[in-house]
């Protein structure tokens, strides 16, 4: 196994990035597994511009990276490659750095596809800089305001109970109020990879949000990230089963609870419900705020029908469809509804 390693190894760069031009990135990030759910991602933040497209490195079933400080960018793509050969995270960590002349001024940090992790910090690295890691994480950041800032991402992170996304985003949520980069803010990125977790499963790159320049960047990163979820994740987490619906629950009472609701994105939730039957109370409440925010929106009122024969109530389920047919009377699928309303009432 050493032996293919390294030869894997001889594919990075001898230059360093000491050469001109190179960004040094002052960091804090953390790489984990879910063991539940089987995703991999990695969550950062920085005072340099885009620190999403330097650091953050991953892929579903092989794990994940962080390079930072003084960052061999390479340090990624290749570390993914050690890893699919089914390298522990220590090994690709002793591949990596034992061929790079200027390990000190690295911090890195892995975790492979069986959750063990491993972190780096080099001796010349600026301060403050460290390292946490433990079962499915590794946590590390240099030019930082103190050793609280590793120590509080842990804590957060492993006392979150939500998704993934959410316990990484918790954690670097942490870490910015313990104090995060000493020289300020400026961005901040999130990935999480799941198999076929893409965009209409066209890809494992479930999460993939880049805050690129700003002056709230981890404020900016939550506010986006609520919106992913309930856009992108939750379809993907409501059919997978447990834990995953539970948390697809979970995003759904969130962005109730916000102020950017719409009647479009009630209706669609509502519809997912009720075509399910799960939690058809809740789909009738989701579609009745829709019906109060647009009350002549005949595919509304399409929604609230479907989700009353969720609940077992045929006769609003009737009630409703008829007045989404008064609006569109030549509509085939709300005659269609009708009927089976209907017949189900009779029954």
């Amino acid at each position: 196994m050493l032996q293919i390693l390294l030869s894997v190894v001889l594919l990075i760069p001898g230059s360093s990035t000491g050469s001109p031009g190179a960004i040094y990135t002052s960091t804090f990030s953390i790489v984990a597994m879910d063991t539940l759910t089987g995703e991999f991602g990695v969550a950062v933040a920085s005072k340099v511009l885009d620190v999403g497209y330097i650091v953050p490195w991953g892929e579903q079933g092989t794990g994940a990276v962080a390079t930072q400080a003084q960052t061999n960018a390479m340090f990624g793509p290749v570390g993914l490659e050690i890893l699919r050969t089914g390298a522990t995270a220590d090994e690709v960590m002793e591949n990596l750095l034992g061929s790079d002349p200027e390990r000190e001024v690295r911090q890195l940090g892995i975790v492979d596809a069986e959750g063990n992790s491993a972190s780096f910090t080099g001796s010349e690295t600026m301060d403050w800089a460290g390292s946490i890691t433990g079962p499915g994480y590794a946590i590390q950041g240099n030019i930082l305001t103190g050793p609280e800032v590793i120590e509080e991402m842990e804590t957060a992170f492993l006392g979150e109970e939500g998704s993934l996304g959410d316990r990484l985003l918790t954690a670097l949520l942490a870490g910015d109020a313990a104090g995060g980069d000493s020289r300020g803010r400026q961005s901040a990125a999130m990935v999480v990879f799941r198999e076929n977790g893409g965009y209409q499963g066209s890809s494992d790159l479930l999460i993939d949000i880049r805050v690129a320049d700003s002056e709230d960047p981890l404020g900016d990163l939550q506010r986006i990230y609520s919106k992913w979820c309930m856009w992108f994740v939750f379809p993907v987490y409501i059919d997978a089963g447990s834990p995953e619906t539970e948390y697809a629950i979970l995003i759904m009472d969130d962005y109730l609870a916000s102020d950017e609701v719409d009647a479009q994105t009630l209706n669609g939730l509502a519809w997912e419900l009720a075509i399910r039957q799960l939690h058809p109370e809740k789909a009738v409440e989701i579609a009745m705020m829709a019906i109060e925010m647009e009350p002549e929106d005949a595919n509304i009122m399409d929604t609230l029908a479907e989700s009353y024969f969720a609940l077992g109530d045929y006769e609003m389920a009737v009630e409703w469809e008829r007045k989404a047919l008064e609006l569109d009377p030549e509509n085939v699928f709300y005659n269609e509804q009708l009927i089976k309303f209907l017949e189900s009432a009779e029954e």
